[in-house]
């Protein structure tokens, strides 16, 4: 099972990727291209040009999980163009094809300081 929690980082390739690599082509993409460690226990968000598959890539302390998701119709229409790092509320969006920065999501709850 995987978790994804607030406080988990999360990364999005900004340029397409060839979904023909398995874990070790796309550690090399998070090493070379996004600047990563793909062993950070973060998670790493692929797209294949076409936009109608995501990958997600990650490492939880003994192995790598490698998550697909291809739409059965139309292509994802949100995706990053600058800035690489989402959070978690994000990437469930993401996932469901719909725009992050365009959706109302509720204030953070912040922990109140006990005085």
């Amino acid at each position: 099972m995987l978790q994804i929690t607030a406080s988990t980082r999360i990364f999005i390739c900004l340029s397409a990727v060839d979904f023909r690599k398995g874990i070790d082509g796309l550690s090399a993409v998070c090493r070379n291209q996004l600047l990563k460690d793909p062993l950070s226990g973060a998670v790493f968000v692929f797209r294949n040009k076409k936009r109608t598959s995501i990958r997600l890539l990650l490492y939880d302390g003994q192995g790598f999980w490698l998550c697909s998701k291809r739409l059965s119709q139309g292509r994802f229409g949100w995706w990053p163009k600058d800035d690489p790092e989402i959070d978690a509320r994000s990437l469930q969006t993401l996932l469901w094809n719909g725009n992050p920065r365009a959706a109302q999501f509720g204030n953070d709850w912040k922990k109140i300081k006990e005085h």
